[in-house]
């Protein structure tokens, strides 16, 4: 006797993003497993996505059949989630089914309370925002995904297709997900443990009195850098040093120059013919080895795969006979 397929409900919020939406709906939806229906809120009326508009084929009744619930992201990710919409997905987490969220979708499920105590992630523009407002969260920024069971978190876009292909992976096995992934022409398989590329690794700083030690660690990362050496040249103690500096980018010195380090490793594989055994000598990570260690901790992936996945093939910098 044939089983029943599993029902997936896409959940449309306001500003719902085209892409996120789209994910599950083909994803799922061209598979015999699954049954997918898109609904929305009624009282939110036609869903603006973009330069159109989405008019869900359900309400929220249909979060009540579903088996899996799927919120893709929207913007702006800190809107007020209606009372109903969140009821609706408690109810759902108390009766067991299966949450996701892809994008900024996450913001709705800890609106909802879902993720307090959780590891989830989101689009890597928004994990800062999400840990600030929802503090109970561990947020996971670097990853593609974060399976927690009952409820599954990924960041933006194509991230939410390694998700539901995760998905299927655990519903069906690896010949139906590697079935939807060549139909989809997407990888079968990216690891939620696999990073988001960011723009770059080392954050932001939101002060300026150490900023031109900072500009001088950028210029020198090839250099051997001590707390003390670096607190001279700032001309404080190093006590002082390490607070401001934490004050003023939210991580210790030594945390920012190794992301330093590892943004310029990037940028030499990017942009430049550079070998791949040099380039931790001349971004101050160190040898062959300590480079693939951390891209493989902070990236999730090696130099090479970085560089074949990355490295622009036009206006590439010639520096292998110039380069010190």
């Amino acid at each position: 006797m044939q089983t029943s397929r599993h029902r997936v409900s896409v959940l449309a919020l306001p500003g719902v993003l085209a892409l996120d939406l789209g994910i599950p709906v083909q994803t799922f939806g061209s598979d015999p497993n699954y049954d997918v229906t898109v609904c929305a809120d009624p009282a939110a009326g036609p869903i603006r996505c973009g330069g159109f508009e989405v008019t869900a084929s359900a309400g929220l009744e249909a979060l009540d059949e579903a088996d899996t619930v799927v919120v893709p992201g929207y913007a702006p990710a800190d809107a007020t989630v209606p009372g109903n919409v969140l009821r609706a997905l408690r109810a759902v987490h108390t009766r067991g089914a299966r949450i996701v969220s892809i994008c900024t979708g996450a913001f709705a499920l800890a609106a909802a309370g879902l993720l307090d105590g959780r590891p989830a992630t989101t689009h890597w523009q928004d994990t800062d925002r999400l840990q600030r407002l929802y503090p109970r969260i561990s947020v996971a920024p670097n990853r593609l995904f974060v399976d927690d069971a009952d409820i599954l978190t990924s960041a933006g876009v194509t991230a939410g297709v390694d998700l539901c292909l995760h998905i299927i992976r655990h519903d069906h096995g690896t010949a139906a997900a590697n079935t939807r992934a060549r139909a989809l022409v997407a990888p079968p398989q990216r690891t939620g443990g696999q990073a988001q590329f960011v723009e770059q690794l080392r954050p932001a700083a939101v002060g300026t009195e150490l900023a031109a030690v900072r500009d001088w660690m950028l210029a020198n990362l090839a250099h051997h850098h001590t707390l003390d050496t670096l607190a001279q040249r700032a001309h404080i103690s190093r006590r002082t040093f390490t607070r401001r500096f934490r004050d003023e980018t939210g991580t210790s010195p030594l945390t920012w120059l190794t992301s330093a380090r590892i943004d310029r490793a990037r940028e030499l594989l990017e942009e430049t013919n550079v070998p791949i055994e040099r380039i931790g000598d001349l971004s101050g990570i160190g040898s062959p080895a300590a480079l693939r260690a951390a891209f493989r901790q902070h990236l999730g992936t090696s130099p090479r795969q970085y560089r074949a996945l990355f490295r622009h093939k036009t206006d590439t910098v010639d520096i292998s006979n110039s380069a010190s």
